[in-house]
């Protein structure tokens, strides 16, 4: 969407899985190292409060970026959503960036439904009339109260995260950016991007001026076959919630039942990763792991991701972050590995392009 020309941001998944100093100083450590951005989950009972994290990362930080990927609107209200957004920008001025999704390991563990569309355009409308410092009509029992938020910050941009085409279109309709769920497979980006490109056309909006960031699970490693087994649990969750038409793209053939036991909290955040990889082998065999690696996923060697990251550039992307596999520990060893051999040869590439212009 974004010219092809400037440089695609990279940045890393950083769960909130210690004491939020000691996140901070994994922040601090990307920064130096060289990386964009720093993006955060949120899930009350998994990790540590998200934007109490963002707080400590804000004040030990310069450059770097800072943002949710993502938050939500069921457990957090748009106006406590709202003031939690302006209180990490009053610290990192111009570095953080709000995204927002409809809830998963949020919701699920209490009980609660992810956010719906509508109720999800609704929640965008209230945050960003009042990150803005406008007036909203909130409904009360008896009367319609009228209420602002003192001090806003109508620079926060508002990212939406969507696999689904309704959500996309959504996203290009009412969102500053766009969170792509659908890895970097380029079968699966172009009917994203075009389904975003919709919602921005049928909006009026220019859809060049949207940042699309996606996400995707990243190893740098030359035993892919061994390092894609971890991903088991992941293949099996997106089969499991509608997503087996999007892994057929690959030639993944597979059934996941409804309910899995044996995993806590759930397949994706299980606490047991082995366990939950043993468990998960029942449909997901080590050559369907391999395929999900290799077509949706960054897992290779320094070359072939830096290469795929190039050509991701030319999809429209604007953005990348990177996850490891697992949720209760830093990301030390992808940090490092990426910033000694992935950033440089994305740097020197930029510089080329740049010299030859």
């Amino acid at each position: 969407m974004t010219a092809p020309g400037i440089p695609l941001r990279v940045g890393v998944r950083v769960p909130p899985c210690d004491r939020a100093d000691r996140v901070a100083e994994t922040v601090r450590r990307a920064e130096r190292l060289g990386f964009d951005d720093v993006w955060f989950p949120d899930s009350q009972l998994l990790w540590r409060d998200v934007f109490t994290t963002l707080t400590a990362a804000a004040l030990g930080t310069e450059r770097i970026g800072l943002g949710t990927a993502v938050t939500n609107l069921a457990t957090r209200h748009p106006a406590v959503v709202a003031s939690a957004a302006r209180s990490v920008a009053e610290l990192a001025p111009g570095r953080f960036t709000l995204g927002l999704g409809v809830g998963n390991s949020s919701v699920g563990p209490i009980g609660l439904r992810r956010t719906t569309r509508a109720a999800m355009r609704d929640g965008l409308g209230m945050l960003r009339a009042l990150l803005d410092g406008r007036e909203w009509e909130f409904p009360a029992a008896e009367r319609t109260v009228r209420s602002r938020l003192r001090d806003p910050r109508p620079e926060v941009p508002l990212h939406l995260a969507a696999s689904g085409p309704k959500n996309l279109r959504l996203a290009g309709e009412i969102a500053d950016g766009v969170i792509l769920l659908s890895g970097v497979s380029p079968r699966t980006l172009e009917g994203a991007t075009a389904r975003v490109c919709e919602g921005a056309e049928a909006a009026g909006r220019n859809a060049a001026t949207i940042p699309l960031t996606v996400s995707a699970f990243c190893a740098v490693t030359d035993d892919i076959e061994t390092e894609a087994r971890l991903l088991k649990p992941i293949c099996a969750s997106i089969a499991q919630n509608g997503g087996a038409p999007f892994l057929a793209l690959a030639g993944i053939d597979v059934q996941v039942p409804a309910t899995v036991g044996g995993v806590y909290p759930d397949l994706v955040h299980a606490e047991d990763w082995d366990a939950a990889v043993d468990i998960c082998s029942a449909w997901i065999s080590d050559e369907a792991a391999l395929r999900f690696a290799e077509e949706f996923c960054l897992f290779g060697t320094a070359e072939q991701i830096t290469e795929r990251l190039r050509a991701l550039r030319t999809t429209g992307v604007t953005g990348v972050f990177l996850q490891h596999v697992g949720s209760y520990d830093p990301p030390t060893c992808l940090i490092e590995a990426v910033c000694t051999s992935v950033l440089p040869a994305l740097s020197r590439t930029t510089e080329a392009k740049a010299e030859h212009r």
